[in-house]
């Protein structure tokens, strides 16, 4: 039996969905991608600059469509759930990301999660947040793009110096909720300890094919979030064996728990001393051992699980 889905998504170019929708066609699931209309804007990290109307209409069409030829519905993100879980005629499963159950609008994602057939999570972090049963499938990483590369090589592609460290911040600077300001200090604070200059790239907007050579052109991943789901930046820089700094948010700490070198605190001092160790030896990580358990076959596979379990006959 093939499985039809209908998906509900914010953003439907957004990286790691893609990466979801393609594996799962892989596994012979058939997809149909409603995303919300208007633009993304992430100026205070906490709203995606839609308005209520652009919602209204997104859950209209959303109804609309739920009475076509599909097995179940899935929200993506919890500012799509309402119309997955009020629409009377499919089961719905609601994938919940991070800042959707933990930032301004958790309340919406919480009432929703009690209606769900079935709720998926990226961390347990979010699991012990939730008011509701759930599953835990963090987003996978694809170990066959991301794996470790040759740095100069990488660095020489990318136009960059060989005589530098490079820190590598993976989001936009503007997403208040990823505390760019609090990465500035923590590497204007190393560039004090070190002899070579510390550049401190901002890697947003690449292509994901380009990605894995930024993973080995840097020397370390600097994440500040003061929140995360199970952020795919990090499990990128494990396949990668880039070392991780990071706050303690969603799963970072269980990701990088026997990841060596690499630092997990929300000490500004010991972050600083994790990144100047890691600049100062040029070593790389273990990691890559750590990303397979998060790779995206075990993560797709898993959701399939889920999948079947609501749609009787669906194998």
């Amino acid at each position: 039996m093939t499985l039809r889905v209908l998906n509900l998504v914010p953003n439907e170019a957004s990286r790691f969905f893609t990466q979801q929708v393609t594996q799962l066609e892989s596994t012979g699931v058939e997809q149909t991608t409603l995303s919300v209309p208007g633009t993304r804007d992430y100026a205070d990290g906490t709203t995606d600059g839609r308005s209520l109307l652009d919602y209204v209409r997104f859950g209209l069409t959303a109804s609309r469509e739920s009475f076509g030829d599909y097995d179940l519905v899935h929200a993506n993100y919890g500012l799509t759930a309402p119309p997955a879980v009020l629409q009377p005629n499919l089961p719905s499963v609601v994938s919940l990301w991070g800042t959707d159950l933990m930032g301004r609008y958790g309340w919406l994602s919480q009432r929703c999660a009690r209606y769900a057939d079935a709720v998926v999570v990226m961390s347990d972090e979010m699991a012990t947040e939730l008011d509701a049963s759930c599953h835990v499938i963090p987003h996978g990483v694809d170990l066959e793009r991301f794996q470790p590369a040759d740095g100069a090589s990488s660095r020489a592609r990318l136009g960059w110096r060989n005589d530098a460290r490079h820190v590598l911040f993976p989001y936009p600077p503007e997403r208040g909720v990823k505390d760019f300001p609090r990465a500035e200090r923590l590497v204007e604070a190393s560039r004090r300890r070190l002899p070579d200059p510390v550049v401190l790239h901002t890697v947003s907007g690449v292509p994901h094919e380009d990605m894995p050579t930024y993973m080995n052109a840097g020397d370390a991943l600097l994440l500040t979030s003061t929140r995360e789901g199970s952020p795919n930046a990090v499990k990128e820089a494990l396949a990668c064996n880039l070392p991780v700094i990071a706050t303690a948010v969603g799963d970072v700490r269980e990701r990088l728990a026997n990841v060596t070198p690499s630092t997990v605190s929300d000490s500004d001092d010991e972050l600083v001393r994790g990144l100047v160790d890691v600049l100062e030896s040029g070593t790389r990580s273990d990691g890559r051992a750590a990303a397979r358990a998060v790779s995206v076959e075990r993560s797709t596979a898993r959701l399939r699980e889920v999948y079947t379990s609501l749609v009787p006959g669906a194998e």
